[in-house]
């Protein structure tokens, strides 16, 4: 914990430490969630659009926290740099926030849901009520998640009649259950996974699968040639990212994996598994990944190509 407190302040200024301060305060309080955000109008300074950026012209979240417990989650280092949480141990709880706005406007693009959390049974309810929102205003949803089938059979369900303005862009990160274990604690397993993606396909929706970050890299043609006949839409490869600021390496074992997945997105690598899969039409590359292969960067803010 101490490193990451280290990593996570170093060239703060104090201007931004009392804007943390006041953040964990107005968090505590219950008045303080980051529910909206308009990618277009966000760090207009920022040439390369990077990220969920890629996908969506907006994002829009229910809560804070998430009980997967996903050791590279960029979302909890967010929330304990700007000092909503402090700890890891803290982003584990799932809380709605209860004034979340219940109406949208009709977005430029795709509006994905959610960025900084996930849907799971403690905010099922409410993010149901999201999504019926944000389609109610005539927008196109882009739904991510590490699908419980419980919760995506309810939202199948709910949204049946309106398949034709909702993409679900499932994460699957790995097949190894070891793996998936040790980087994503909390989450419902491959085998879930693939049974709501399939479950999901075959009602008719638009499906996607998103393999970012890799988290066993040797196995990532054979997981693609594993899920492909129930996508639809696209495959999405990317590379984890900034992982010496995200990863706490708190165990010999947490120092091992990293230094695996850090072996296996080197350049080399990279390229092999390019040149493995480009050909599949499904397929689809992170910024992370195009940069090292040579391809060029999005051009527009949410174009999901």
């Amino acid at each position: 914990m101490k490193a990451l407190i280290c990593r996570a302040f170093i060239g703060i200024s104090n201007l931004e430490i009392m804007i943390c301060a006041l953040s964990r305060k107005l968090f505590r309080q219950g008045t303080y969630f980051p529910s909206i955000r308009i990618s277009g109008v966000a760090n207009r300074k920022q040439k390369e659009i990077r990220g969920t950026r890629e996908w969506a012209v907006a994002e829009i979240n229910c809560c804070s926290g998430c009980p997967h417990g996903c050791r590279y989650c960029y979302a909890r280092s967010a929330a304990f740099v700007s000092g909503q949480i402090e700890s890891a141990e803290d982003w584990l709880e799932c809380v709605v926030d209860e004034k979340i706005n219940r109406e949208y406007p009709c977005f430029s693009g795709q509006v994905m849901f959610p960025t900084a959390h996930d849907i799971v049974e403690e905010n099922l309810e409410v993010s149901l009520d999201v999504i019926g929102q944000l389609l109610k205003s005539g927008n196109r949803v882009l739904v991510v998640s590490k699908p419980s089938l419980i919760c995506f059979e309810k939202i199948c369900d709910t949204f049946s009649q309106m398949q034709n303005n909702i993409l679900f862009r499932f994460t699957i990160t790995a097949r190894n259950q070891e793996i998936l274990s040790f980087w994503e604690p909390g989450a419902p397993s491959y085998d879930e996974r693939k049974k709501a993606l399939k479950m999901a396909f075959n009602r008719g929706f638009t499906t996607s699968v998103s393999i970012e970050p890799m988290l066993d890299a040797g196995d990532v043609v054979d997981l693609v040639a594993d899920v492909q006949n129930f996508v639809n839409h696209s495959i999405w490869v990317g590379k984890m990212n900034k992982i010496d600021q995200r990863v706490i390496c708190d165990s010999e074992q947490a120092q091992k994996e990293v230094d695996r997945i850090v072996q296996e997105q080197s350049d080399e690598r990279i390229m092999s598994l390019y040149l493995q899969l480009h050909k599949n039409q499904l397929i689809r590359w992170k910024e992370s990944i195009k940069e090292v292969v040579g391809l060029p960067m999005a051009s527009q803010v949410g174009l999901d190509q």
